[in-house]
């Protein structure tokens, strides 16, 4: 990923199916993957590796990957958030992962079912084994900017986090506004440091209200970060936050790209298109 540009990674078949109730089968998932090539996005993370009985959804992420379009531009991503996620994630083919812990104890204990300390170890190994397998390694850090349990969360751990991640060997560091907490200049300062501080490139997965996300996402561009997680219709928020927001929408992530001089050649109107395919299949109206 070369410097002085910025690239969109949609997130809508992981992070936006993930809390819906319908079950999207293959065949639909696969349509929603056609319709994001077919806009022109280039980076799409298709589901997670994690246990079916905590997300229902993303059971059929290991057949799914079977089926998926061969497009030399097109890269594709997943979570994995344990051991075992990343062996079923290795045997799928699957060469980007984007894995990550929370910077919160009481996160970590709802989210990956362990301790701060004991998913800091879990992580460091996952890095390690995909590195050494010559996997893209995106390490994240989940309530980067304050957390739904604990409030605020001193930036100093963020950047020793990604510090380490660094020293690992991982690809990119993540910054995730899990709890949509995060303001702009919070979000300056600390991309603008950890960017530094780590010689990485930084990328952002934000939540909150369209027009807050949208600012949160212009000062984390002018310091530097060089990828954003986004979905269709915003759709998406963390199952184990109560009233979770959503994502950035994938649209209006363009928009701001392009209306900052950047163009990442993404059709809006076929993204639309998609959303409309999206509110049909979930049965329910997207924003």
């Amino acid at each position: 990923m070369p410097e002085g540009t910025a690239y969109i990674e949609d997130v809508t078949l992981r992070d936006g199916l993930q809390g819906e109730r319908r079950l999207v089968p293959i065949a639909e998932k696969l349509q929603i993957v056609k319709g994001l090539i077919a806009a022109g996005v280039r980076r799409i993370q298709v589901g997670s590796f994690v246990h079916p009985e905590k997300v229902p959804q993303m059971a059929n992420t290991d057949a799914l990957c079977g089926y998926l379009p061969s497009e030399p531009k097109v890269t594709y991503t997943a979570l994995v958030l344990n051991e075992a996620g990343l062996a079923r994630a290795m045997k799928s083919g699957i060469h980007h992962l984007y894995m990550a812990i929370s910077a919160t104890e009481s996160h970590n204990l709802e989210n990956n079912h362990c301790t701060l300390q004991e998913a800091r170890q879990r992580i460091g190994r996952m890095i390690c084994r995909a590195k050494s397998e010559n996997l893209f390694v995106r390490a994240g850090i989940m309530m980067a900017f304050g957390c739904a349990f604990e409030g605020p969360v001193e930036a100093d751990r963020i950047v020793e986090m990604a510090c380490r991640y660094a020293s690992l060997g991982a690809d990119i560091i993540d910054l995730a506004d899990t709890a949509a907490l995060a303001g702009p200049r919070q979000v300056y300062d600390l991309v603008s440091r950890a960017k530094a501080e780590t010689g990485l490139p930084v990328s952002l997965h934000l939540h909150g209200s369209r027009d807050r996300v949208l600012e949160n996402m212009r000062w984390g561009l002018r310091a530097g970060a060089i990828l954003f997680d986004t979905s269709i219709a915003a759709l998406g928020g963390c199952p184990f936050i109560p009233h979770a927001e959503g994502n950035l929408d994938t649209e209006a992530a363009v928009r701001l790209l392009q209306a900052e001089g950047i163009h990442p050649e993404i059709d809006g109107r076929k993204l639309r298109e998609l959303r409309r395919t999206l509110s049909r299949m979930l049965q329910h109206p997207l924003a």
